[in-house]
């Protein structure tokens, strides 16, 4: 992480200032160790993310339906956004549609986004780590566009305040979704999407299916494919090589799959 100390640097140089570039390199510094130990903790959190309660997930999406509607129209970018939040939360099929209500819900006129945040903190985000996440979540489908306007980030910022979550720490949050954006629309980041679109091929199965539809084709396909099962048959040498070939692209596709979705 070193964003911080460049722009940090270039603004003490701006100075003309040899201090002031000393200054600029030491907070910037400070905020690239800051970005680390969060992006850190983010992926540490990454294993608890489904296990909210209802409380927290209504809370989440009505206000996430209310910042994406703040501009006066929802993007087919924020709808992705949200949908694949509900599957990264391993939502069931019945929890995906109260979860596309409460959007909805949060889209009316006069929705009283900030006393739902209130309600939030008193009962399902009581925790730092939990009002991190929400508001962590909120930015991945409101950043999905790449304009973020005064009105969203006003009201982005309203949120942070009523869960004491500073300045500091929402432009960490900011920064690292943002570079996580840039990382996807690079070669790199076009490679490891293939190779997530292949995971899902090899299931046979779509990016839309949900986290217990992605359980059933895996076991589905290492019932049929294991070579154990085939082995009882006296199976040709070719024919079992081939079987322990698919095992192993099922079960590497299914792993990759179950720690990007938090699959348990």
């Amino acid at each position: 992480m070193y964003w911080g100390k460049i722009i940090g640097t270039l603004a003490g140089l701006a100075t003309l200032k040899p201090w002031f570039v000393v200054l600029g390199l030491f907070l910037g510094h400070q905020f690239d160790r800051g970005f680390a130990d969060r992006y850190r903790n983010f992926e540490s959190q990454g294993a608890d993310i489904g296990r909210v309660p209802d409380e927290f997930v209504r809370a989440l999406f009505q206000t996430m339906g209310h910042l994406a509607k703040v501009d006066g129209r929802v993007s087919e970018e924020e709808i992705r956004a949200a949908r694949m939040i509900m599957h990264r939360l391993g939502l069931s099929p019945a929890n995906v549609r109260r979860a596309i209500h409460w959007f909805d819900d949060g889209k009316r006129p006069g929705f009283p986004v900030l006393q739902t945040v209130r309600d939030a903190r008193r009962t399902s985000a009581r925790t730092a780590a939990h009002r991190t996440m929400f508001v962590r979540l909120l930015l991945e489908v409101v950043l999905a566009r790449d304009v973020l306007n005064k009105e969203e980030r006003a009201l982005v910022w309203s949120v942070c305040s009523e869960f004491d979550i500073g300045r500091v720490e929402l432009a960490q949050l900011e920064a690292m979704i943002r570079a996580q954006k840039g990382f996807k629309r690079s070669p790199a980041g076009s490679a490891d999407a293939a190779r997530v679109r292949g995971a899902y091929d090899a299931l046979g199965i779509t990016p839309e299916a949900t986290n217990e539809e992605i359980k059933k084709a895996y076991r589905r396909l290492m019932n049929k494919n294991h070579p154990d099962k085939i082995a009882s048959t006296n199976p040709e040498a070719t024919v079992l090589a081939a079987a322990e070939r698919r095992t192993r692209e099922v079960r590497g596709a299914y792993e990759m799959l179950k720690a990007r979705r938090s699959i348990r």
